[in-house]
């Protein structure tokens, strides 16, 4: 926080994103990043337009996403792949990431 001027309010289990399947894909996770000076963000990630891949009979997992909070209520999204956004005082940036592929025939 010294070095950056954000104020990390949120990291968490995104809970059901990983695909089903004999073996569950594992769940990602999910930031919130309030921006306590004005800045830009960039994005550089992946997994955003394709899905992490089930195999053999898996479900894939749910694609990663973010988007910016507006203080005014707004909300923009943001592309992962070098997406970039100009957030003011109080502004959120919400990051997902992806959930991974299951693996197998989901048993019954």
């Amino acid at each position: 926080e010294l070095r950056y001027p954000v104020r990390l309010e949120e990291f968490s289990i995104r809970r059901g994103s990983g695909g089903t399947g004999r073996w569950r894909g594992g769940d990602g996770a999910r930031r919130r990043i309030r921006f306590l000076r004005p800045m830009q963000a960039i994005v550089v990630a992946s997994r955003r337009n394709v899905a992490p891949h089930g195999l053999r009979g898996g479900t894939d997992g749910a694609p990663g996403r973010q988007w910016v909070e507006r203080l005014d209520g707004q909300v923009t999204s943001i592309p992962g792949n070098s997406g970039s956004a100009f957030l003011g005082i109080g502004d959120v940036l919400v990051v997902e990431t992806p959930g991974g592929g299951g693996w197998g025939v989901p048993p019954g």
